[in-house]
Parts: C-alpha cells; sequence; structure tokens
C-alpha cells in the first residue's frame, strides 16, 4: 500500500493487509529518536531515588545471594517468607545485582528498559495495524509521556514488567490476525503464554486483558468459527503453563523447606491468588490487609468508588489527561471503519485496546478492595493505542467533515483536560495552563476546517494539536522525573490540592495508607491500640516506607553477623528491608508486608531464638494486626520485650537476642 493511497481519504481498506517492507526513510531515525529520548526520561537521575520501594528491593537483593530465594521471592537470603507477589518481575532485579553489585542503579535500570522496550513495542504494534508510521510514533509517544508511566518505568514495582508483557500479548494477538500469516496459532499461543508470564508479574490483574483478547480473535479471525475456538482453547492452554508451572512447584514443594507465602493466611499461593491478590481486590474482603471495603457513599480508605474515580484528586494527574479524548477517538474510529470487512485488521486493533481500556477502567473504578494510583499504569498503553489510531483514521478520512469534528473533539477535550488537570497543582508551571487552552481550543477550530486546507496547513493544525494534547501530561512527566520517589505508594507529578487514591507514602510521608495522617489509629486496630513496636525514630520505617538505619546502628547489626542465620528480627516487610539492605545480611521479616501473617508463630520463633539463629529483635516496626490477620508478630513483640533487656541505638530499640536473659525461651 503506498503512502499516497493512504492519504486518500476516500479510501478504505479491502481487508486487513501486511505493512509495506519498506518503511518511510524518516520512519526509523524518528523511531530512534523517540526511544533515545525516552531512555534519557526514564534513566534521568534514577539513583535520587534510592531503593525506592525497599519492600521489593530487599527480595531482589536476598536473590541475589541465594537461588532458593530468587525463584520463591523471599524476603531475606534465609528465606523466611515471600514478598507477596508471584517473583517474575523481581528476576531481572535479583539477576541485575548478582552482576552489577547492589545499588539503586542496579535495582532501578531493569525497569526504565521495560519501559523502553514497551515504547518499542506499541510503536510496531500500532504502526503494523495502521500501515501509518506516524500513528505508531504518536502512541509511543503517549505512552512514554503518561506521568504514571513514567513513574513506575523509574520505580521497582511488578508493574512494569505487568504492562511490557501485556503489551507484547497485544502485539502478538494482532500479529495472528494479519491476513496471509502462516500458522497464526502460533502467534495466538504465544499471545496466551505472554499473559501466562504477565500473570506471574502481577497475578490476576494481567487477566483483565484476556476478554478483550478474546473477543477480537473470535470476531476478527479469517478463519472459520470452530478454528477459532480451537485456537483460543490452545492459547488458554499455553497461558495456563506459562503460568502454572512455577505455581505448581510451590504448591508441591514441602512447605517445611520453603519459605512461607506471604501475603496468604494458610501458607498457600492458591489463597494469595484467589484471595488478597484476587477477589478480595474487588471485594475489598481481604484478610490480613491493612484495610479496604466500601464505606457510605461508595468510599474507601483507598478512595471513592465510581465513574469518576480515574478522573478524581490525585489520580486524575496519573492517567487521565488523554482518557476522555482516547474514549471518543475509539468511537470515531468504529464509525470510520463500519465498512470495512470483518476482518479489517485496524477495527480488529481498535476493538482490543478499547476493550482493555474499558475491561481495566471499570474495573479500577468500582473495586472496593486496596486500590493505588500506580494501578492505572496498566491503562497507559491502550489509551495511547487509542489516540494514535484515532489520529491516523481521521487523519485518512480529513476531507469528510465528520473526521474533522472528531478530531477537533478529541483536541479540544485534551486541552480542556489538562486544564483542569493543572489546575490541581496551583504553584506548577501556571504559566502553561492558560497558553495550553486557549493553543488546544485555537488547533480544534482550526481542525474543523481541516477538510477545506491545503496538505501542509493541515499538517500544521495536526501538529499544533498534538503539542497542545500532550503538553500537560510532559509538563507531569518532567517533573515526575526530576523527584525521587520512595516508599510502597509512590505517585506521579506534583503535590494536588485534592488527593485521594494515592497516599501519602510515596513522596516520603509517614508511610500510613492514603487518607490517613499522622495521630490516626491505623485500620484494623481499636482507637488506642498500639502498633506492633510503633516508631521509634532513628529511621525505624513503619507499613510503607522502609527502614533508614545509621552507620552506627548498621554496625551494631553486623556484629558477629557469620553466627547467625538473621542478624535481625523486625516486624513487617517494610522495616526489615532498610535494615537487611544497609547490612545485606538476611533480616526476618515477622508477618510479611502488612505484619499480619502467621509467620512465624511465636512457637517458631521461640526456637529459632533458643538455636541462636536470630540475633537482635529490632522493635518499631510494622502493624501487627488488621482485617481478621494473625496477631503472631503481637505475641512475638510482647514476648521479646517481657524476656530480653533492651538497649537503644540512635533512637532505636534493640533486644539481643543471644543475651544471658535467652533462657526466657523456655
Amino acid at each position: 500500500m503506498s503512502t499516497a493511497t493512504l492519504d486518500d481519504p476516500t479510501t478504505t481498506s479491502p481487508g486487513p493487509e501486511p505493512p509495506p517492507r519498506e518503511p518511510e526513510r524518516w520512519y526509523r531515525p524518528a523511531l530512534a529518536g523517540l526511544l533515545l529520548a525516552t531512555g534519557v526520561l526514564y534513566l534521568w537521575g534514577l539513583g535520587e531515588s534510592g531503593w525506592a520501594n525497599s519492600f521489593y528491593s530487599a527480595a531482589a537483593q536476598a536473590g541475589s545471594e541465594s537461588w532458593k530465594a530468587f525463584f520463591f521471592g523471599s524476603s531475606d537470603a534465609a528465606s523466611s517468607i515471600t514478598v507477596d507477589k508471584t517473583p517474575l518481575a523481581l528476576w531481572p532485579m535479583g539477576l541485575a545485582v548478582r552482576v552489577f553489585g547492589l545499588s539503586s542503579w542496579s535495582i532501578l535500570v531493569p525497569q526504565a528498559i521495560e519501559g523502553v522496550l514497551a515504547v518499542w513495542l506499541l510503536v510496531a504494534t500500532v504502526r503494523r495495524t495502521t500501515c501509518s508510521a506516524a500513528a505508531g510514533l504518536l502512541a509511543g509517544a503517549v505512552l512514554a509521556l503518561t506521568p504514571v508511566a513514567v513513574l513506575m518505568f523509574r520505580f521497582n514495582n511488578p508493574d512494569a514488567m505487568l504492562v511490557l508483557l501485556l503489551v507484547a500479548s497485544a502485539y502478538a494477538t494482532l500479529r495472528a490476525l494479519e491476513s496471509g500469516v502462516r500458522h497464526p496459532v502460533r502467534w495466538l499461543a504465544l499471545a496466551g503464554a505472554l499473559v501466562g508470564l504477565a500473570f506471574l508479574a502481577k497475578m490476576l490483574q494481567a487477566f483483565l486483558v484476556l476478554p478483550p483478547l478474546a473477543l477480537v480473535y473470535l470476531l476478527t479471525a479469517n478463519t472459520g468459527v470452530l478454528k477459532r475456538l480451537g485456537h483460543l482453547l490452545v492459547a488458554f492452554g499455553s497461558m495456563i503453563a506459562a503460568a502454572g508451572w512455577w505455581v505448581a512447584i510451590v504448591s508441591l514443594w514441602p512447605a517445611s523447606s520453603r519459605p512461607y507465602i506471604g501475603g496468604s493466611q494458610d501458607d498457600s499461593i492458591l489463597e494469595l491468588t484467589l484471595g488478597y491478590n484476587g477477589f478480595g481486590r474487588l471485594t475489598g474482603d481481604e484478610t490480613g490487609s491493612v484495610g479496604g471495603g466500601t464505606g457510605g457513599g461508595g468510599g474507601s480508605m483507598w478512595g471513592q468508588t465510581g465513574i469518576t474515580r480515574l478522573f478524581d484528586g490525585e489520580v486524575g494527574g496519573q492517567i487521565a489527561w488523554l482518557l476522555p479524548s482516547a474514549l471518543l477517538l475509539l468511537v470515531a474510529g468504529l464509525w470510520l471503519t463500519r465498512r470495512r470487512p470483518r476482518t479489517d485488521l485496524t477495527r480488529a486493533a481498535l476493538v482490543l485496546w478499547g476493550g482493555w481500556l474499558l475491561v481495566t477502567g471499570l474495573t479500577f473504578s468500582f473495586m472496593a478492595g486496596i486500590f493505588h494510583s500506580y494501578y492505572t499504569v496498566a491503562l497507559a498503553p491502550a489509551i495511547a493505542a487509542l489516540v494514535g489510531i484515532g489520529a491516523a483514521l481521521v487523519w485518512q478520512h480529513r476531507r469528510s467533515p465528520l473526521a474533522c469534528g472528531f478530531g477537533a473533539a478529541a483536541t479540544a477535550l485534551a486541552a480542556g483536560t489538562a486544564f483542569v488537570l493543572l489546575g490541581r497543582s496551583a504553584d506548577f508551571v501556571p504559566w502553561l495552563r492558560v497558553p495550553l487552552l486557549v493553543g488546544g481550543l485555537f488547533a480544534a477550530v482550526v481542525m474543523l476546517g481541516l477538510h477545506r486546507l491545503p496538505r501542509r496547513v493541515a499538517l500544521g493544525a495536526a501538529a499544533l494539536a498534538v503539542v497542545a494534547s500532550l503538553a500537560g501530561p510532559a509538563s507531569y512527566a518532567v517533573q515526575t522525573a526530576s523527584t525521587a520517589h520512595t516508599g510502597s505508594i509512590p505517585t506521579a507529578g506534583p503535590t494536588v490540592t485534592s488527593g485521594s487514591g494515592g497516599g501519602p507514602g510515596g513522596r516520603g510521608g509517614f508511610g500510613g495508607p492514603p487518607g490517613m495522617t499522622q495521630g490516626q489509629t491505623p485500620p484494623g486496630m481499636a482507637q488506642g491500640q498500639r502498633p506492633t513496636g510503633g516508631p521509634t525514630g532513628g529511621g525505624a520505617g513503619g507499613l510503607l516506607q522502609g527502614s533508614d538505619p545509621s552507620d552506627e546502628l548498621t554496625a551494631q547489626l553486623l556484629e558477629d553477623a557469620d553466627s547467625y542465620t538473621w542478624v535481625a528480627a523486625a516486624v513487617g516487610s517494610n522495616s526489615a528491608s532498610g535494615y537487611q539492605l544497609a547490612t545485606e545480611e538476611p533480616v526476618m521479616a515477622i508477618g510479611g508486608f502488612n505484619g499480619s501473617d502467621p509467620s512465624p508463630t511465636l512457637a517458631e520463633f521461640q526456637e529459632y531464638v533458643a538455636n541462636g539463629e536470630i540475633h537482635w529483635f529490632i522493635d518499631g516496626s510494622g502493624l501487627g494486626q488488621s482485617m481478621g490477620g494473625s496477631n503472631a508478630s503481637s505475641e512475638i513483640a510482647t514476648w521479646v520485650e517481657e524476656s530480653f533487656t533492651a538497649t537503644t541505638v540512635d533512637g532505636v530499640t534493640l533486644y539481643d537476642l543471644s543475651g544471658a536473659d535467652a533462657g526466657a525461651t523456655s
């Protein structure tokens, strides 16, 4: 198909066709420039974030020291307990630390690379489905500049790996739909395997893309219905195999010789999958969680649920910049391709990305359990693809007043949304808000007459529309890249006046859940009840923020370290993580992430102490019990306080479990 044919707005594709073998001369330099700029954005000042999410950084350090800890995703090299996720996202970090040594860069660079690869794959996917290099590059730029994408591709949560694998699954699915492709079932099986691997990165969230992937193949594949169903069964089997091998090994491995499954109450990977990290996220019934559930009026401690959730408060600044425009361009694209054959590849792509956006977006909007604003990075590829594909279709049909109207409306929506979102941060680039709105509205007005303009003038109007649409998220993206992010709940962009769902932990807050301020009673605890070892100073950490021990405290913990399996134990994984990263020795995370897992029990902990396996107990960490979880960590803390003598180092209370009063273990 020639470029001239693409520019003829009266031409419609007779069906899905493979892209031209020789790309436009400018495409490869432009792609290289986009990927280089994306890499700079994602790597710029990366080390300023330190350990970022120290919970996962400690697990990566453990995996670099022990292949057993690597395989299971253990929090420490002695494999007392795992993180509360499947471990695929940890493996690149663990390998990087093993090869290059422990540092912020070795922890964070793998996610930046995953981000660049995700942008590259999205460009290739959109370009193939539209036969338009410009559409692919626009989609890639939108993804690269989405604030929450910049955040997560510079951070060490599992979401970076999740997004990369899901974009790859969409690419493979659409390759299976191309006309003339040999053995489409192989591409579809690859798509299934990629979704299965995404499950090993972030469990059931990966399966939110299954309905659109399956639907688009069932509706548009160029083969009979029975063959389509058979191919989907093959893909399903491939997905189960890719996800299930690790689950099967963990389930069959004797519990006595593997780490406890963090996040579960019964040491079960299936319970973790279906409960705490599964349906509990939808219903709010998450045993052992720090909170959730729906309150009056559809609200919860994780923000107000409902159709406007993705536009509210802090969540909007993460993802909503082009969300209205993407939805409008989805409608426009489906209308403009309505007369094409059933197997048309461009329309199939619209169905896939539109289904991805709707299913995932509605799930995030109404889930009553734990919700963080950074989850919305899973929407970024769909929004970016719809913008790229929709813009290409509007351009191809620019002689149609209706298509021009769609383009103008999408541009005006983008400018208006940016005006509102920038207004939530009054002190952040105040000079940008009004010019962006004026420029966007001017571009929208010009686009209304696009069908009457010469080609060069039309190109100028389209360029102005793109700049006006991307200026807002780009400003947030640059601010995000220039700001250090630590803790378990990071957020992109500047502080907003109506934040919800993002939580203060992401910018060095006190480490409590979203919507909770210092001095409030943590969820799941009676008024006045003491969190296990509540913070005592000296960088002891907390529920959502890692500990930051001083040199003196680190030296104390390292005293005679080779004589112990664990140099220390602390309640809660985040508190334990900082001590482990400082000493590079195993630190037992009592109770897992929330301090509410029954690992170890009091009897097991007493046995460890009696056997001389733990040197220090560190007070001042974590929450003991919430939402029906185990109170073993509280029992352990109480027993230690009653049985051993306390000492204070730089404001942190330590108990020497190897002391003369260790006989109290009886």
